[in-house]
């Protein structure tokens, strides 16, 4: 029985190899080399010969990433005749190696087989321009956004963030003290003169304290300089704020409020347009402290919650309800609801709503 086995996998592999050899590439990969960016794709052709007894006509080329562009000869190849295969590469925003692959899909008669083709190569990326760095053009300035980011922050003290500002005018471009905003976004600039083809920067210092605020929050600063009067210089400036909580002992932690919902979806099914429905979620204290819902904020203004009461004791329970408005809508809605509350271990806990709102 083991030499019947083996005889048979040995005809196997046989019959692979006859396989593999009714293509004869050249090479079965190309080497780049290093590939500058900026050149854009580089290509290479491989070349074979039809070394079966039959017409191979090539099927289909895969390629193992959509950066790489294959392209075949589509007539059939008769018996010692050649065909050729082009591997188009795009380096655009691909720096460091590559290595892809190709799989050739052919015909020998009714036979389908395979074969597998390599590139590789070494990007280099293509040198950034002050253009490609700050993109936006607002007058004689570049900036990279039109919003100023603070990102994800604390409410425990200030930040300060840096936004490169660039002058590619002719003209001095001088800064005015005046600025357009709320008092808990202080604006600065480093240098406040910034002369043609010069580099510096907006400096914000954002007092999350001040803002009072919590969850995503976006406020409008409106910035004024020389030579830059047709230029809209407002920004939008967002953040992200979380309660701060010092570090706390695992005592502390076991004594401190948690918020438990009984649930955290709700899907109201099929709703009429038009219509307004309404759910409510169980808010339990499961801790040992009073817990206190400092604030309940939704994704849409379709949306409302009102808690039953903003300070829960320990063991209560109180209503969180929601409504929906259909107003204007149609389709599949997702809401969601952020409430966010003293627990040190989850300060903002997000429920959902859904609803399918259908013509009556």
């Amino acid at each position: 029985m083991r030499v019947i086995y083996l005889s048979i996998l040995f005809g196997l592999i046989t019959i692979v190899s006859l396989n593999a050899q009714d293509l004869k590439f050249e090479v079965g990969s190309y080497d780049f080399g290093e590939v500058k960016e900026e050149d854009g794709p580089v290509s290479y052709t491989f070349s074979f010969v039809n070394t079966a007894d039959q017409a191979v006509r090539i099927t289909a080329v895969n390629a193992s990433c959509g950066c790489t562009t294959p392209q075949w000869t589509k007539e059939l190849v008769q018996p010692g005749d050649s065909g050729l295969i082009t591997a188009a590469y795009n380096p655009l925003n691909r720096p460091g190696k590559f290595n892809k692959s190709l799989v050739v899909g052919y015909k020998v008669g009714e036979s389908t087989n395979t074969s597998t083709l390599y590139i590789e190569g070494e990007v280099k990326p293509k040198p950034t321009t002050i253009e490609d760095e700050l993109p936006t053009v607002i007058g004689d300035l570049r900036v990279k956004y039109k919003t100023f980011n603070i990102g994800r922050i604390t409410t425990k003290e200030e930040i300060v963030k840096r936004f490169d500002v660039y002058n590619h005018g002719d003209s001095v471009v001088i800064w005015s003290d005046s600025v357009v905003g709320p008092k808990h976004v202080n604006v600065r600039y480093e240098p406040d003169t910034l002369k043609p083809q010069e580099l510096g920067a907006i400096v914000l210092t954002y007092n999350p304290k001040e803002k009072d605020d919590l969850g995503f929050v976006s406020d409008n600063v409106v910035l004024f300089a020389s030579n830059q009067e047709d230029s809209d210089l407002s920004f939008n400036v967002i953040a992200t704020i979380q309660e701060y909580f010092p570090e706390m002992t695992e005592e502390e932690l076991a004594k401190a409020p948690r918020l438990v919902f009984d649930r955290t979806q709700h899907d109201f099914g099929k709703v009429n347009v038009g219509n307004t429905v309404v759910t409510e979620f169980e808010v339990t204290n499961k801790g040992q402290t009073p817990l206190l819902i400092r604030k309940t904020k939704s994704n849409c203004g379709c949306t409302v919650s009102k808690i039953e009461s903003e300070s829960i004791a320990p063991g209560e329970t109180k209503k969180l309800e929601v409504i929906l408005d259909t107003s204007g809508r149609r389709g599949r809605q997702y809401k969601t609801v952020t409430v966010f509350s003293n627990d040190p271990s989850a300060p903002s806990q997000m429920i959902s709503i859904k609803a399918d709102i259908q013509e009556e």
